[in-house]
This record gives structure tokens, sequence and C-alpha cells, in this order.
């Protein structure tokens, strides 16, 4: 029986227009895998063979301050496309390595060359707004071969939002000049009164170079090779030289290390987790940019290569144990973009913390009203909360002094702002049609409803937004306390048990048995089991007799996939496995979920998710896992199900192995008391043994290995330099 594919032009609008100004789209499989680069603001992302818009797929480039300032770089064997040998990243995501090959060159019915006489190997990296390629090509056979090598470049100077599948009416005026026999300016005049552009030069001088591609005829005699380099530089004068290639691989690999020297390095007993955890860490340390107000982990690539306050402050979050240098860097630079000012468009207001930075044409001319966007209802109480945290991770409080009038800024927006009915909640509502419909972590347009599947209307408070406030609260108080101002501890600590109180009457639903994912403006409950309920549980606002039933609900198998918690139960509605809110799993969201269990003594309870997002990972490319994928019941034999669209890597999703592992542990940390604490520590079954290096506390550090017994972990001590106590707690534990 044929199958008809109908059209449904009304359906598909109610469904897609709300979100379509910012949805980025799937319209297609590439048929090349991809890579990613980055270094500072220059990201690349590359198909297996080393080129650039070679394939149907039209995300490829090198992108710099939110344009793409190259979209082509493909590379010719005799006009041919080479075979591929393999391509992978280096360990520490500074270089691609592609091996390459010849094909076939059949002349006039007869095989001149045959196939894999040449090798060619294609290196490439990015450092300080340059991207660098060398052609390292080598004749294996026993004669001498004429071959011609073409690099076919070009730039559209698009901006992200382009890219992304943004129409626009208009555009500036781009021009490409040859400025001497191995260099060629591209130039792209902007509506917004910039001139951007990209310089692509050659070493050596090709044997012929025009506006679109260089051309080198090669005589390679036999055993013998030549090397080839390209260097793309983005918004640099035209006249000046890049950096050597081999001298500015060098600084790449040394700027990486020099960014992740403090972090504390982690060794296991099972080599397939020390590559998921290696392979985290190199990618938190390339979305690492060193920024004037120090290090900020961008969110993702490729769409959210920039400052984004919500992914760097629960990066921080998860990193602050290994690392909390992040948190202090992230802390300055938002606290130097607070707003102090109201703008509708951008949704500031005073003491708002930003929630996306963009420096593209379609930004600076307020197209997009990203330039400096204030969109998040979260993103101000998650400053206050990590604040608060890195306070008591670090002892630092010349830092908190510094930052003290941007908390009382932050909580003064969310008692006046953020709580738009006065009803002691935070609360989002936008306030212009350019803006995000849903402004908390599960920003998807339909992403927040009632149990009938309507969409609910606004304002909403939503569930885990009332947890990071009351952490955020009871956070402030004990930092008040810290500097010496009491009365202000007080009042903090009084509003957080205050709310938790309201929240215990307004979010708790017997009939669900749990707490609802959010109120809409009618002050109705979205009767909907979602993962939001998890999160609640590490800001510590629930009664413990009630965490327990979240707990069960969310091990259960509507939530429980095999691969970790989804973000909606499995019954409701709205449920889709393959949406990007409603059904999915999400790494950061789990190891949130999962530093909750810990709060309230379940550790036996992280183990499930643990070992699911681990096994999850043993599936994916690099054994990196991506900021999400499908939510779909695990089945044997089969691994998980990816997400087209899903940013990998992306920095919360990276980090999220590094807060299950110190969930496990139970690591706290006491600079008052020089300690470092291992509460209820517990391991899962696939980890016998966890090595920490360079552990830090202030200026102290200690090396230490937790290997598992039965249900416990023991702890030995292998160095410790300075004044410092490592010791481990037990009974808090169910």
């Amino acid at each position: 029986m044929p199958i008809e594919i109908a059209s449904t032009p009304a359906l598909l609008d109610q469904e897609t227009v709300p979100e379509a100004p910012f949805y980025i789209p799937a319209t297609g499989q590439s048929t090349r895998p991809k890579h990613t680069l980055k270094f500072g603001d220059t990201f690349a992302v590359l198909d297996s063979h080393g080129d650039m818009g070679a394939t149907s797929d039209q995300h490829d480039g090198v992108f710099y301050h939110d344009t793409r300032f190259l979209s082509q770089l493909e590379l010719r064997f005799n006009g041919m496309p080479p075979l591929l040998l393999g391509s992978n990243v280096s360990d520490d995501n500074s270089v691609l390595n592609v091996g390459l090959t010849n094909p076939d060159i059949v002349m006039n019915r007869r095989l001149v060359l045959k196939k894999d006489t040449i090798h060619i190997v294609r290196t490439t990296f990015l450092w300080r707004g340059c991207a660098y390629q060398r052609l390292g090509v080598h004749n294996h056979g026993d004669e001498a071969v004429d071959i011609r090598l073409s690099m076919i470049f070009g730039g559209d100077f698009a901006d992200i939002f382009e890219v992304r599948g943004l129409h626009r009416e208009r555009r500036g005026v781009a021009e490409t000049i040859v400025l001497n026999p191995e260099t060629v300016l591209l130039k792209y005049d902007g509506l917004d009164g910039r001139t951007r552009q990209t310089t692509v030069g050659f070493d050596p001088r090709p044997t012929r170079l025009d506006r679109r591609v260089g051309l080198y005829q090669l005589n390679l005699p036999p055993k013998r090779g030549a090397s080839i380099f390209v260097a793309i530089a983005c918004d640099q004068p035209e006249r000046s030289k890049a950096v050597p290639f081999f001298k500015a691989m060098f600084g790449a690999r040394r700027d990486l290390k020099v960014a992740a020297r403090q972090a504390t390095a982690i060794q296991t007993s099972n080599n397939i987790f020390n590559e998921m955890v290696c392979r985290s860490i190199a990618d938190l340390y390339m979305l690492m940019t060193q920024t004037p107000q120090g290090p900020y982990p961008y969110a993702g690539i490729p769409w959210y290569s920039t400052t984004f306050g919500r992914d760097g402050l629960i990066t921080a979050l998860e990193m602050l144990w290994l690392d909390p240098g992040v948190a202090r860097g992230v802390l300055c630079r938002l606290a130097a973009f607070q707003a102090t000012t109201e703008d509708a468009l951008s949704e500031a207001q005073p003491g708002k913390i930003l929630h996306e930075m963009r420096g593209g044409e379609l930004a600076a001319l307020r197209e997009v009203p990203f330039g400096l966007y204030y969109g998040s209802v979260d993103a101000t109480p998650l400053f206050v909360l990590l604040a608060g945290r890195y306070a008591e991770r670090t002892g630092d409080d010349a830092l908190l002094t510094e930052l003290w009038p941007s908390i009382e800024a932050a909580l003064a927006w969310i008692d006046g702002p953020g709580d738009l009915d006065g009803d002691g909640f935070t609360e989002y509502h936008r306030v212009t049609d350019q803006g995000l419909v849903n402004q908390g972590w599960k920003d998807s347009y339909d992403a927040i409803f009632h149990a009938d599947g309507r969409l609910a209307e606004g304002p909403i408070a939503l569930a885990e937004v009332q947890g990071y406030v009351y952490a955020a609260k009871r956070l402030a108080a004990r930092a008040a306390r810290r500097l010496g101002r009491e009365r202000r501890a007080d009042e903090l600590d009084a509003q957080a048990s205050a709310l938790a109180e309201r929240f215990e009457a307004a979010f708790w639903c017997p009939d669900l048995d749990c707490y609802v994912l959010a109120l809409d403006g009618a002050k109705q409950q979205c009767r909907v089991l979602t993962s939001n309920a998890g999160q609640l549980l590490f800001t510590g606002i629930v009664r413990p007799d009630r965490a327990d039933k979240v707990i069960q609900r969310l091990l259960g198998r509507r939530f429980l996939s095999g691969w970790g918690i989804r973000t909606v139960s499995a019954s409701e509605s709205r449920y889709n496995p393959m949406s990007y809110h409603n059904g999915s799993i999400w790494p950061h969201d789990n190891a949130l979920i999962a530093l909750g269990f810990a709060r309230y003594g379940h550790k036996a309870a992280i183990e499930p998710v643990f070992e699911g997002l681990f096994e999850a990972a043993t599936y994916m490319d690099l054994r990196r896992l991506p900021e999400l994928f499908c939510g779909f019941q695990r089945r044997r034999g089969r691994g998980p199900t990816l997400y087209p669209v899903a940013c990998s890597p992306q920095a919360w999703a990276s980090a999220a192995p590094l807060l299950l592992l110190q969930a496990s542990l139970g690591l706290e940390f006491d600079p008052e008391r020089s300690e470092i604490r291992l509460t209820d520590p517990r391991l899962p079954s696939f980890l016998n043994e966890v090595k920490l290096s360079n552990l830090r506390l202030g200026q102290c550090s200690v090396d230490l290995v937790a290997r598992r017994y039965r249900d416990g972990v023991s702890v030995e001590l292998l160095r410790s330099e300075g004044t410092i106590r490592v010791s481990v707690v037990y009974g808090r534990a169910s």
C-alpha cells in the first residue's frame, strides 16, 4: 500500500513560528563528519578531510567574534578531491590531523598515477585570531611525479545568526583583492560601519594565485616530499605577517597547558573513563577564553562560542572543586557586565546578570537583541549562588568584598523586578517580541506546559529557579556573616526560610507526589513531571521527606532511560525523546540532579545516573558527551541516539563527569580549617580506584587515592604540600 506524505501548513506554522527567529534547523545529514577547533574568540568547523564548504552542510568555516571570516577552504588533487585515510583531533584539542592520498589518475584511458602513491598529511590549528594549515606531501612511489594541488578559498562574512538560518534583506559589500603573489585579502564593509577582513597567505609562493584559488604545480622526486603552509588571519593588519607555523603551534599548545595548570588531575582504574575525563578537561580548556576579567568558559561550538551567563555559571559550579579560578573569572566578568539601567529590547534591568553577549553585525545593528542580552531568569540567582560557593571553597574574602555590591544588586533585582507580581516568587515574562519566550534553562518555546499539553502563559515562575533563589539567599547570608554584616545575614536567612514555606505550599502536588514544573501567570500549577524537580535537590529547598519521593520518581522507568534521566517523564503529553527539552537527556542536568542526591544522603542513587552517562559516552565520538542526546529507552546491544544539532563540545556537558565524580566522592572544602573532606564517599561499579593529583585548597595541595571497598571507599594520602588535613566522614548517606 503506497504511503502518501501530506503537507499540513497550518499545523507546521503553529508549531514552528514562535521559535523561528532563533531556531537552529536540522536540514540534513552532512556527508562528512565534522571536527571543531577553538582558541580564544576564534573557532573553526572542518570536515573529516580538513575542508570547509566542500559539502552541502552550510555550517563550516573559520569564525571570529560571531562572524564567519572564511567559509570555504577546499583541497583538490589534480582537480579531484583526495581520498581520506583518516582524521583525528589531538588529545589536547589543539590540532586536527588528516591523512589523505591520491585517487587513481587516468588520462586518455591510461592510468598515469596509481592511488595511494602520494601521501598528504593535513594539519590544522588555531592561535590568536589565525587559522594555520600545513600540507605535508610525500611521494612513496619509485618514480618522480608531477601533480597539481589547488586550494580553493572564499569568505562570506556571514553573521552567526545567518549561518544558523536567519534571512536578511540587505547585506554589506564584499570584495577580494590579490595583494601580492602569495597573499589575498577578503574584505567586507558591513552595514554596521565596520570593515572585517581576512588575509589568506601562502608559503611558499603558489605557481598561480587569483581571487579564489592558490595553485601549486609540484614535481616530487621518488621518496621525497614538500610542505605548503596556509595562514588565515582574522581582522589583522593586511600587511602583517603571520607567526611561522611551527612557532605558532608551539604557542597554541603552551597556552592550553598554562590555562589548565591549576586544575586537579584525575586518573582512574578504568581506561575508557580516563579517556572520557581527558576529553572533558581538554574540551573545557579549549572552550576557556581569556577575557579582560579572567578565564571564561564559552558555552559551546558552533552556536554558542561566546559569553553566556547561565552556561558559564553552571560550568564554573561543576568545575569548582577542580579549578576554582574558573569561577573567579566567571564572577568577575558577569559583574562587569551586570545591568545598571533598563532597556526593553535587551531585557536589561538594574542588577540583572547577562544571558548572552554577541559581537557580530546583526547584534550591532540590533537586528537581533543579543549584543548584550539579559533575557534570563536564572542567571541572576545563580550568580549569587556561585559567589557564595566560591567564597566557601576558597576563603577568598577579598573577592567576596569586591563582588558584594554586585551581589546586593542581584538580590535587589530578585526581590524587585524579578518578582513581577509581588507574590514572593521569581518570574519571567519577555518584554519584547524579539526576546526569548522562555527564559529558564529549558528555553524552547514549548518547554513550559500544562498536563494537557497547553503551553503556559506568563509570567512564569519555574520550580528550579525558586530553588536557586533559596540557595542564593542562604549562601549570601553566610557570606554576609563572613564580612561582618550580621543584620543583613539574618534578613537573608529569614527570607530564605519564608521562601521555602511558600514554595512547599505552592509547588508541591499531592496527585503527582512531586513538585510541579512551574506556576503560570494565573498561578495555576503546570502539573508536569520534569527533571526540574530533580534540580531542586542540590539547592536544599526540598523537605527531606519529599526529597525521598522526588528521588524515587526520578529513578523510575518513566524518567531513567538507562542512559540518564530525561528532561520530561515519558508519561507526559508533550514527551518526545527526540525533542530539545521535552524528553531528551542533558548531561549537565543529570549531574546537578546527582549532586542533589548526594546532598540528601542518597549516594546509591547516583550510580545508575553516573553509569548511564559513562556508558553513553563509550558510544560517542572522542568519548565526548554532547550538549544533549535523545531520550529513547536503552535497548540491549544498541547505543544512545544522538540529537542532530547538539553542540559538541558544550561546556556544561563537558563538566558533567567532573561534578558526578565530586558528588560520588562527597568532596567538600573547608578553608578556615584547611581541611578537605570526603563525606560518605562511594564509587560506581565501573571505578575501582580514583587518583586525584594537585587537589588544591588555598596555597596547599594534596594527592590522594580513593579505592572502592564493598559499598564504601578507602582513602590513601599520597602527598601533601602545606598545612592541610584530609578526612573521611561517614554517617549521612542512606
